[in-house]
């Protein structure tokens, strides 16, 4: 999230890092209260991964057919390689955990 900060603020936006803001902002789901299972943490997880995806897929494209290629090479390398990563990562372990429930 640094790096996107420091992209934003390079061109000249400004950075929105405060928790509050972070809160307001986000359209990821919080949380549940109490206790949640581990299967739950784990689908919640890749959701927000898969969510974040979504989101960063047609920013990479515009700033690609802007000619940004610091903000395409920065959301593709550090937002999506890294979630489609990690995306990958928890499924492979709710998957194997489903299978032994």
């Amino acid at each position: 999230m640094d790096s996107i900060a420091e992209r934003v603020q390079t061109l000249g936006g400004v950075a929105r890092a405060l928790t509050d803001d972070v809160v307001e902002e986000t359209r990821i789901a919080r949380v549940p209260s109490g206790i949640e299972s581990a299967v739950n943490q784990l689908r919640r997880l890749v959701d927000a991964h898969e969510f974040i995806l979504l989101e960063a897929r047609p920013f990479a494209r515009e700033a690609a057919s802007l000619g940004d290629e610091g903000t395409n090479d920065l959301i593709v390398s550090q937002v999506v390689c890294v979630n489609e990563l990690q995306s990958w990562f928890v499924l492979r372990h709710l998957t194997a955990k489903e299978a032994h429930a």
